[in-house]
């Protein structure tokens, strides 16, 4: 069973940039599908970006053009890199892997 570990968050101003690490305890090579969710206070958790193992990514509409998500798959990482972060960013984000295996979030605040 893989394990995820977020990395990364943290306070910005906005506009500024932050890099989220995913770390797997195992093989990711294997997983079809990693992604990057988020959820903010009171809202739903929802999809931010993901990647497939040809490297096809797919982003939410809000984050498009701002955020790039990436994976490694001989280190076993899966990276997110978000730049001209917005207030509405702040959420806590989480790491997926085949819509089953989640980490434990990553805290990230945008202030004004």
């Amino acid at each position: 069973q893989v394990q995820l570990v977020e990395s990364g968050g943290g306070l910005v101003q906005a506009g500024g940039s932050l890099r989220l690490s995913c770390a797997a305890s195992g093989s990711i090579l294997s997983r079809s599908v990693m992604g990057w969710y988020r959820q903010a206070p009171g809202k739903q958790r929802e999809l931010v970006a993901v990647i497939i193992r040809s490297g096809a990514t797919n982003y939410a509409a809000s984050v498009k053009g701002r955020f790039t998500i990436s994976r490694d798959n001989a280190k076993n990482t899966v990276s997110l890199q978000m730049n001209s972060l917005k207030p509405e960013d702040t959420a806590v984000y989480y790491c997926n892997a085949d819509g089953s295996v989640w980490g434990q979030g990553t805290q990230v605040t945008v202030s004004s």
